[in-house]
């Protein structure tokens, strides 16, 4: 099979595994799932930043706490909320799970509001949105809270348990033991995509990052958080974090040249191309139209589809270029209706092969840079670009933008958002 058949395979068999309601995309409904005050943490590094001594309870609860004072000021109780649910990966058996009841609770929510967390990996955040967008279609509740928080600080990404060798046999299965790093250098060397494309894309994402943190453009998203810091001696100080900690102004194609590869010898993907380990919470209201007009709530967006599809879990970084088309066309529109994309840059190989599959115009791609310069807290990355996406669509006036990822294992996810007008 040529290289061209082999790329359409890839995509074309990719079939929508999760779905939010037909295209319905032209005229208000009472019914329409709306997205109010989406709002993040600033991104820190891991094990070096601000966030590395928060543990995640402590990092989601000043988040939660602002929702939960959003719905207060409009005078309602807190238990107007049916539910919170927050994308996690990392923690180990309940951990997550437990953390995420603590901040709740931590955030002044009372015992009466239930949580839950979600986790299909990279989209996780974005997986929170589409389920409480799914309860409240089901009629389960009338407004939720969805996010994502992970702390890379304190909990690695290493596999523990053992592998099960029918799984290894399997031409298939055998790419989910394959580490995202392995995957990305897959991905480079079926599609040809070489180190200096790479490097290129990354030099752009920390260029039009640092700019936008320059122009003040994530303040309205970012809210700024206090927390306690351990310095090398050991004293313990506070401090309040309200920048991204990654963005590296400055940063070359000739610089990035000089890094080694990190895991294959004679690869292209380094820590330069590839998306950084980050701490981080990002989390939103969302609601039913009918019920946030009442309210008086100042809706932002609404969520006008959401697909997750399938892929070879080998190549999982080309998740996008078959989750994007199948969210277009759930929503009733195509490509070209779409002002802004924030696709997530897991690594620069996946990120400019499904940019190029669908014929993006780049300029219309992470216009502030991505998760090369921002950083990937992995279960708040969907909730978090759908803030960026979301205060960048008001700046622009744009439409429709769409917030897209790839997903460990082989998976890929996309959500349609209409700019509130």
């Amino acid at each position: 099979m040529d290289r061209a058949h082999l790329i359409a395979s890839h995509v074309a068999a990719a079939a929508p595994s999760a779905t939010l309601s037909p295209a319905a995309t032209s005229a208000r409904s009472a019914d329409d799932i709306v997205i109010v005050n989406p709002i993040r943490t600033a991104i820190g590094r891991a094990k070096r930043g601000s966030f590395k001594d928060t543990p995640a309870d402590e990092l989601l609860k000043p988040v939660l706490a602002k929702l939960r004072s959003v719905v207060e000021a409009h005078g309602l109780p807190a238990t107007a909320v049916g539910d919170i649910v927050i994308g996690t990966v990392l923690p180990r058996g309940g951990k997550g799970a437990t953390e995420v009841r603590i901040a709740s609770l931590l955030a002044g929510f009372p015992e009466e509001v239930p949580c839950t967390t979600v986790n299909r990996q990279c989209s996780s955040g974005l997986q929170a949105i589409a389920n409480v967008a799914g309860a409240i279609s089901a009629g389960f509740y009338e407004m939720g809270i969805a996010g994502g928080v992970e702390t890379m600080s304190m909990n690695d990404m290493s596999w523990e348990g053992g592998v099960n060798m029918n799984a290894v046999s399997h031409p298939s299965a055998k790419g989910c033991y394959m580490n995202m790093g392995q995957t990305s250098e897959a991905v480079a060397e079926r599609f040809n995509i070489s180190r200096d494309v790479q490097d290129r894309f990354a030099a752009r994402s920390h260029a039009l990052a640092a700019a936008a943190q320059e122009a003040g453009k994530f303040v309205d998203e970012i809210l700024p958080i206090e927390v306690e810091v351990e310095d090398k001696e050991g004293n313990k100080h506070k401090k309040t974090v309200s920048q991204d900690e990654g963005i590296r102004k400055g940063t070359t194609v000739e610089k990035l040249a000089k890094l080694r590869t990190v895991f294959q010898a004679d690869g292209s993907t380094t820590a330069g191309n590839a998306s950084q380990l980050s701490d981080g919470s990002s989390a939103t209201l969302v609601m039913r139209r009918s019920f946030a007009e009442k309210h008086g709530f100042k809706i932002m967006g609404t969520l006008r589809s959401f697909a997750a599809v399938g892929v070879e879990p080998a190549i999982m970084g080309i998740g996008p270029a078959a989750a994007i088309p199948a969210a277009l066309e759930q929503a009733g529109i195509s490509s070209a209706d779409v002002g802004v994309f924030e696709i997530n840059e897991a690594f620069a190989s996946q990120a400019t092969y499904c940019v190029a599959k669908l014929g993006i115009n780049p300029d219309l791609v992470n216009p502030n840079g991505g998760a090369i310069a921002l950083g990937h807290p992995l279960g708040c990355t969907g909730a978090r670009m759908t803030s960026t996406l979301l205060h960048e669509m008001k700046r622009r006036g744009s439409r429709y933008g769409i917030v897209s990822m790839c997903i460990g294992s082989g998976m890929g996810a996309a959500a349609v958002y209409e700019l509130e007008h």
